[in-house]
């Protein structure tokens, strides 16, 4: 499987990217009281990028050899993904106010953020790893 890292990982980062930015946009409608944010064609999509992102992140893990309960960073990854789902399943129809429903999205895409920055650096800092060193 290692013979088709770059394939896979490029798979994955598309989902990645498609996956976000399907949220951000479905977020956005859900706030902007639009209810075809929510309609069928639209979750079954996001059902099936996240499927997609999902099942490359595992062939990526195996090719690597990776475990990501020992990994930090994959930790962190993981504790994120677990957290963003949450927070934006909130944000698109579990919160019970709108003001709810802003913070969830916010905290869901802050989540996201801050996930790519730790994928992109390999470190549980992500991002903050280079601002404080």
């Amino acid at each position: 499987m290692i013979a088709y890292y770059l394939q896979i990982k490029m798979v994955h980062v598309a989902a990645v990217l498609a996956s976000g930015g399907l949220f951000a946009l479905r977020g956005a409608l859900v706030l902007a009281g639009q209810r075809w944010a929510m309609a069928a064609p639209l979750r079954y999509l996001s059902y099936t990028i996240d499927t997609v992102l999902l099942t490359a992140a595992l062939m990526l893990l195996t090719a690597l050899k990776l475990n990501p309960f020992v990994t930090p960073w994959l930790s962190l990854k993981l504790a994120l993904l677990v957290a963003y789902v949450v927070l934006g399943s909130l944000a698109l129809k579990r919160a019970r106010s709108r003001r709810a429903r802003v913070v969830c999205y916010l905290a869901a895409l802050a989540c996201f953020g801050f996930t790519y920055t730790v994928a992109r650096a390999h470190h549980p800092l992500g991002i903050l790893q280079s601002l404080l060193s």
